[in-house]
């Protein structure tokens, strides 16, 4: 770890695909903090700091995405989190089960900063949010924020 808290705002409406990706970043010692919310209105009030989370003290360092959800869906909620001064910087990784080409254009379209589609071999999938962790928590330098 580079010393500093790290804070993960996980956006993931599956109950189990979210309780796979804290399991595998806990005992991986990548994240200090996981936020996870289940819809997409959810993830724009965090990151704008709006309603119930008015009083969020810190953005997240790194974004996990998936694209169907319930509210807003992610393409949406990518789109915002990109076009806003304040958030733009902040990776934001999909992280879904579609491989749908129109899909990954979408996103790399709203500017996403990696496309990642959820293997459904359990060892891999773990596998690939230890990998995923580490380099967007670990090795990767992300600009200073604004």
């Amino acid at each position: 770890m580079q010393g500093r808290p790290i804070k993960v705002l996980l956006v993931e409406d599956n109950a189990a695909h979210a309780k796979l990706v804290m399991r595998s970043f806990r005992e991986h010692a990548v994240a200090n903090e996981i936020v996870h919310v289940d819809n997409g209105e959810s993830a724009l009030e965090y990151m704008f700091q709006i309603g119930q989370y008015q009083n969020v003290e810190t953005l997240p360092d790194l974004v996990l995405l998936d694209l169907r959800l319930p509210k807003y869906d992610g393409l949406h909620v990518l789109s915002e989190i990109k076009k806003n001064p304040s958030t733009a910087n902040i990776p934001v990784v999909v992280l879904t089960t579609s491989d749908a080409e129109a899909d990954v254009n979408q996103a790399y379209g709203h500017h996403v900063n990696s496309y990642l589609v959820k293997p459904i071999d359990f060892i891999e999938f773990s596998k690939m949010l230890s990998d995923l962790g580490f380099y967007w928590l670990v090795w990767n330098e992300p600009p200073k924020r604004r």
